[in-house]
């Protein structure tokens, strides 16, 4: 897992219209970068709404965000339609942003192990550092949590 001070790796993965969307395109901007386990599932679906409601606040504190998980293209795309999503949603199907991030791990349920996304969030500063982690991540109340801390780096 990556940590504060780390050099945010690059990648670039398809959006929910098929585009190839690049890390190093937000160069100079910050980034809310947030890889998540599956579309259309509860904790999933109130994570991209909360973002998706403080999409205009972050925007005016010079803040992309980017949501990432290993679904299909397709996926994503019904998922932004079903909930009126905003924000960018990336197709990881390979786990390259997944496993480069370390959020691709062993997990544990009913005492049987499988591979999956640890909920987990990197904010990215303009030059291209990791300025915040937050792993296993509750949902509740997140994105705000980011939002603060951004406008605190930020010296809001």
């Amino acid at each position: 897992m990556l940590t504060k001070g780390d050099t945010a790796p690059d990648f670039c993965l398809p959006n929910s219209e098929g585009k190839q969307v690049c890390l190093k395109d937000f160069r100079g901007k910050w980034i809310v970068l947030y890889f998540y386990p599956k579309d259309n599932t509860s904790g999933c679906t109130k994570e991209a709404q909360e973002f998706t409601n403080l999409k205009s606040k972050f925007e005016v504190m010079g803040t992309v965000i980017i949501g990432i998980s290993p679904d299909s293209i397709e996926s994503h795309r019904k998922f932004r339609e079903r909930h009126a999503l905003t924000i960018t949603l990336l197709s990881d199907p390979d786990h390259e942003a997944l496993e480069a991030y370390g959020v691709w791990q062993l997990k544990r349920m009913y005492g049987r192990g499988y591979h999956g996304v640890v909920r987990s969030t990197f904010l990215i500063d303009p030059e291209g550092k990791i300025a915040e982690v937050w792993t296993k991540v509750k949902v509740k109340g997140h994105a705000e949590a980011v939002q603060c801390e951004l406008g605190d780096l930020q010296g809001e």
